[in-house]
């Protein structure tokens, strides 16, 4: 018997309209993720607007500390958001999150410097980037089980890399108008007021990702639970369930380590990291990172395309492999040409796009569909709040010590934690989701 709160006009649209379903989902995500990564772009630009110090590079520091505060919520949102998709719906968490990343933005758009009413800027900017990594931890849970659960099971990673690729949409979004605000306006005028504009837009445009995630229907996987199962949907017996599926826990920290790290270096912070500390002019470094996260985008469903067809595994072992191989030489390469930055960024984010693109597939298959949230949610946000979070920071502080192989030893690391993983996890294209 189905949840009577749900009828088959709820779940049909997923199965009769999956382009509509999916461009529902994904711009909302992209006003998700353009919200996150505008604080990551334009650090460098704002940085000395809520924080005094005697150098940019401190005063980039605590702005780049505060980016990873704002991730240290994020395993509160995967858990607090995973259970709401597991007992309210997949669609009622992902709007909710919408409306709470927004605001965030909206915040930080108006908020006053340090000039205005000292401290407090810091504060005030402290409290919108917690709200903002509540949000983005539920994001995530609530969206790769989403996105997994309106799959066809022969198509499932072919279409889980819509996510992603809606993911570099929001990036791109937001790079696009660093560059162009860079290019019009001015890295002064930037740095004076015009920092403010991205926020504002953020907060605006997810009235849009509000009416667009409104919209969306119930996934068949969750809408056709027996009335049973809202017994197992209770705080209580959720974590029961986690605790037995606690292997795929445990896979999840696995696989995620590495890929966290390289995701947030690669295709959110190396943009700021080269203009701060290598010297890359501010409107090269981001129209480079346009062209390349443009490049990673088309790119995405080839490595879905091969999941589909090959299996999970051995796409996520090609990400790996290539990483273990490549952290030395593209983080040296790296100096003050934004040609270069972009040629590596594409290098990078072309075998990082093995992982990522088929990670919500992946993932939401290891779970049953009364945990499938929060058990991608809790463990993925644990790990992104400890490694992803901090990546830009240590990056940047290291290479301010001459340190720079550090980070490139401690990539390989853990990306091979992550290679170990994926041998020690079974295969599972094509796996039912129930």
């Amino acid at each position: 018997m189905s949840a009577p709160s749900q009828t088959p006009e709820h779940i049909a649209p997923a199965v009769q309209h999956p382009f509509r379903t999916l461009l529902g989902a994904g711009v909302g995500n992209t006003l998700e993720w353009y919200d996150w990564s505008v604080y990551a772009i334009f650090a460098p630009f704002f940085a000395a607007q809520f924080f005094v110090d005697d150098s940019p590079t401190g005063a980039l520091l605590s702005t780049l500390a505060v980016f990873a505060v704002g991730f240290f919520m994020r395993p509160i949102g995967g858990f607090v958001f995973g259970w709401l998709a597991d007992r309210r719906g997949r669609r009622f968490s992902m709007t909710t999150s919408m409306l709470l990343m927004a605001a965030g933005s909206l915040v930080i758009g108006v908020a006053p410097t340090h000039a205005s009413v000292g401290i407090w800027a810091a504060v005030i900017l402290v409290l919108a980037r917690l709200g903002q990594g509540l949000a983005h931890g539920g994001e995530i849970a609530a969206s790769y089980t989403y996105i997994a659960e309106i799959a066809p099971r022969a198509r499932r990673g072919l279409w889980s890399t819509s996510l992603y690729i809606s993911v570099t949409a929001g990036i791109v979004l937001a790079s696009l108008i660093g560059a162009g605000a860079t290019s019009v306006l001015g890295t002064d005028t930037l740095r004076d007021w015009a920092w403010r504009i991205p926020f504002l837009v953020g907060g605006l445009l997810g009235i849009v990702g509000l009416y667009l995630r409104r919209s969306l229907p119930e996934t068949e996987a969750f809408a056709e639970q027996d009335d049973d199962a809202s017994t197992s949907r209770s705080t209580r017996e959720l974590l029961r369930g986690l605790a037995r599926n606690k292997v795929s826990l445990a896979r999840i920290l696995g696989l995620s380590l590495g890929v966290t790290v390289v995701y947030y270096i690669w295709a959110v912070g190396v943009s700021g990291f080269a203009i701060s500390a290598k010297g890359v002019p501010a409107s090269g470094a981001l129209w480079g990172s346009v062209i390349a996260n443009v490049f990673f985008m088309i790119t995405l469903p080839l490595w879905g395309k091969l999941s589909d067809r090959f299996g999970r595994k051995p796409v996520f072992l090609t990400y790996g492999i290539a990483f273990v191989l490549l952290s030395f030489p593209l983080l040296n390469a790296l100096n003050d040409s934004a040609l270069r930055l972009t040629l590596i960024m594409m290098i990078a984010l072309f075998f990082l796009g093995a992982f990522v693109g088929i990670m919500p597939a992946y993932f939401a298959e290891l779970f049953p569909t009364a945990v499938r949230a929060s058990g991608i949610g809790v463990p993925y946000s644990f790990i992104v709040a400890i490694f992803g979070g901090t990546a830009p920071y240590v990056l940047t502080w290291l290479t301010s010590h001459d340190l720079q192989w550090v980070f490139a030893l401690y990539m390989i690391v853990l990306v091979s934690i992550g290679l170990i993983t994926t041998l020690l996890t079974p295969e599972t294209k094509g796996r039912e989701l129930t």
